[in-house]
């Protein structure tokens, strides 16, 4: 031991051993004893003691110095200050380390990478990492660190010890440092200003690395993929290893899922405590993490710092004009090692992998319906309770979902932000744009394992496979009435509250969909887009087109259970389904009389009315619905389009069945049989002597319309028949073939 003192002693502390050495060598008279006590202190340090204790804390130091250094802690002393700045420190070795950081000196170098620091503790600490050396190890979950502190630090985690108070909102930090960050939150104080952009910033070590976007330099590097990065080894690069290792070492211990990062498993342990501890002053919305707050307080500022230099747009955080800026390069850098799919982001690229896994570990507390992602179950769960956080500012209309707010919003602006560059046509949505693709591509990557037809989504596929398993999963509350898919039973919500959102500018009139304004609007407009490919006809509506396809083809695919008779539409095949079941769901509120679809109630509703919208140009005569008047035309042009292939005969209309002599409608009180449902109809009048088409004139009441129509001849004394021969009129088409 007296050879190893001279040998530690070529510092500057070896000054002060080698006074307190010669004073001891050469002591006054009457000090014998203070030696001897001496002596007894030094073998109490030598075995551990700390005989020197604080009066206020009880702690205890092996020196008088060090004592005297702790006791500054509870005094707030700080003897020495610098010249400069005026900043006070509690040791003077503090004070020469902080002049250094004016002067640039940095006087201890690296001997393995050059890197050189302004203290020797400082190089100590970072000869640890490239020896990988953890000397402190933590006595609860064993994991080593390279520093005391750290482990001192770390400890906190299990104790859950907070011993820094804030003194302005009672706020508790594991450190200094932090609660001194958390200061500045209270005064706003950015010391640190950039000199590039002038933006201010709470702390030197966030300025650096802010300063790393102007200059693009990115100093780590990763020794496997030698991807660069911005900041040290301590954040973004060590984070980058666990990628290589997939090492997760933080687990959940409740679930006992792992993560790479401790602040993600302090985010996910939320999911399971409920915990929402950061609010918004404006709103009093609540969030799991600071950094979803400080992105949500974005919304009320509407700030926008972040614009793509391509076209312009703006965004709240630099990560979506990242994300955004694929979109014009194209580039999908992460790529799926299962079946090589491409991604433009990590994070889309770890929620493709849980479809190989099949995982869903979010699992909804009411139907037990499990999900993929946590976003998903908390927009589920509000199926369940009703919730719609996300209001319109225009119309008041509220939403589950933000996503549908704003894609509801452009369509007060007309905003259409993607176009596609094969035929400029442009969408609302992104998703809408990549299904339109497909239409020039004619991809089906989507194929149904029952009768092996393609599609161009997912969403499509699924709705089709219920075709072949009957689901309705979704149900109206008020009539009970199901459907297939959600946005069909949100559509039928709208005839209980005969909302008509949807206005043509054309002409005022309201729909329920925009899909119906569109179409509408193609009457205005003439605007026919869909072609056939097999003889040219042209249609305003792809469905339209599909269902002429048929015509071509002979497909029915619609097949009656009960009587065989197969459709070319499901709608058509529901409709006859009805004549069957004898189910008549709609009814009208005046009369009570019911019907089996909405079109007849609608064209029923005309006979109180008497609305005519339809007018022949010819004779200026009105009709309850375009089909008549289509009907009524073929008078004076003489048109018999149908053509009977057994005898040749031409027929203005279809509904023909002279040589087959089906009569398909049967009466149920009489039996009496009928070619058409319009027959069977009034037909039942003679049994129930109904005559409610009454004569405004006479007052006389009949069974049909067009019974009453040519009665009213008789008084307005109209002839509008005129024989081609002779030039004779009559009331009806059969009294001039009589004549």
């Amino acid at each position: 031991n007296g050879e190893e003192k001279p040998r530690r002693s070529r510092t500057r502390r070896g000054c002060k051993r080698t006074a307190r050495g010669s004073q001891q060598e050469s002591p006054s008279p009457g000090r014998g004893g203070g030696r001897s006590s001496e002596l007894g202190l030094r073998e109490q340090r030598h075995h551990g003691e700390k005989p020197h204790k604080c009066s206020q804390c009880g702690k205890g130091f092996r020196w008088r110095a060090e004592l005297t250094k702790h006791q500054r802690m509870h005094t707030g002393e700080r003897p020495y200050e610098c010249g400069e700045c005026g900043k006070k420190f509690t040791q003077s070795s503090h004070l020469k380390s902080h002049q250094r950081s004016h002067t640039g000196e940095r006087p201890y170098e690296c001997d393995k990478c050059m890197k050189s620091f302004q203290s020797i503790s400082s190089l100590v600490l970072h000869y640890r990492t490239h020896t990988d050396e953890r000397p402190y190890e933590c006595p609860d979950c064993r994991k080593g660190f390279k520093d005391n502190s750290t482990l001192v630090a770390h400890q906190r985690i299990h104790t859950g010890e907070r011993p820094y108070k804030c003194d302005k909102c009672k706020k508790g930090f594991q450190t200094s440092s932090n609660l001194l960050k958390h200061y500045r939150t209270h005064k706003d104080d950015r010391p640190y200003e950039c000199p590039d952009c002038g933006k201010g910033f709470k702390d030197s070590s966030t300025l650096v690395k802010h300063r790393r976007i102007h200059t693009g330099e990115r100093p780590y590097k990763c020794p496997d993929c030698w991807r660069s990065f911005s900041q040290s080894t301590s954040a973004r690069l060590l984070l980058h290893y666990r990628t290589h290792r997939d090492e997760r070492p933080f687990c959940c211990s409740d679930c006992g899922k792992g993560f790479k990062q401790r602040s993600t498993l302090v985010a996910h342990r939320l999911i399971h405590t409920g915990e929402r501890p950061y609010e918004c002053d404006k709103c009093r919305k609540t969030f799991q993490t600071s950094a979803r707050l400080l992105l949500h307080y974005h919304s009320h500022k509407d700030e926008r710092p972040y614009e793509c230099p391509d076209c312009g747009k703006g965004f709240k955080n630099n990560s979506h004009l990242i994300r955004h800026r694929h979109i014009h390069t194209g580039e999908r850098p992460h790529e799926c090692d299962k079946c090589r799919k491409r991604f433009q982001t990590s994070s889309n690229l770890h929620l493709h992998y849980r479809i190989h896994k099949d995982e869903r570990p979010f699992r909804c507390s009411d139907c037990g319906k499990g999900f993929k992602w946590n976003s998903y179950l908390v927009t589920h769960r509000r199926i369940h309770t009703g919730e719609r956080p996300y209001e319109c500012g225009e119309c008041g209309k509220r939403f589950s979902r933000s996503s549908h707010l704003t894609v509801h919003q452009r369509r007060h602006t007309g905003e259409k932000s993607y176009e596609c560059d094969k035929c400029c046509k442009r969408f609302l949505l992104r998703t809408q744009l990549l299904q339109h693709y497909r239409t020039h591509m004619d991809e089906r990557p989507y194929e149904c394992p029952d009768s092996g037809q393609g599609f161009k989504d997912n969403s499509t596929l699924v709705s089709h496979r219920r075709i072949h398993t009957g689901e309705k999963p979704y149900e109206c509350e008020k009539c009970r009435k199901r459907f297939q898919t959600s946005s069909s039973l949100l559509r039928h919500y709208r005839i209980h509250k005969d909302e008509r959102p949807f206005r043509c500018s054309d002409c005022g009139k309201g729909f329920k969909y925009n899909s119906n304004l569109v179409s509408h609007r193609r009457i205005h407009t003439g605007e026919r887009p869909y072609e056939c490919g097999e003889c040219g006809k042209r249609f305003s509506q792809r469905s339209h087109l599909n269902v002429h396809h048929r015509s071509h083809t002979g497909e029915r695919p619609y097949e009656c259970g009960e009587c065989g008779k197969r459709f070319m539409q499901n709608t058509s095949l529901t409709v006859h389904q009805r004549i069957h079941t004898g189910e008549r769901p709609y009814e009208c509120d005046k009369c009570r009389k019911r019907f089996p679809t909405s079109s007849k109630l609608l064209k029923h509703y005309r006979t109180h009315k008497e609305e005519r919208p339809y007018e022949c140009p010819d004779c200026g005569k009105g009709f309850k619905d375009n089909s008549t008047l289509v009907s009524h035309r073929r008078i004076h042009t003489g048109e018999r389009p149908y053509e009977c292939p057994e005898c040749g005969k031409s027929f203005s209309q279809r509904s023909h069945r002279s040589h087959t002599g089906e009569r398909p409608y049967e009466c149920d009180k009489c039996r009496k049989r009928f070619p058409t449902s319009s027959k069977l109809l009034k037909h039942y009048r003679t049994h129930k002597e109904e005559r409610p088409y009454e004569c405004p004139d006479c007052g006389k009441g009949f069974k049909d319309n067009s019974t009453l129509v040519s009665h009213r001849r008789i008084h307005t004394g109209e002839r509008p028949y005129e024989c081609p021969e002779c030039g004779k009129t009559s009331l009806s088409p059969s009294e001039g073939e009589q004549n």
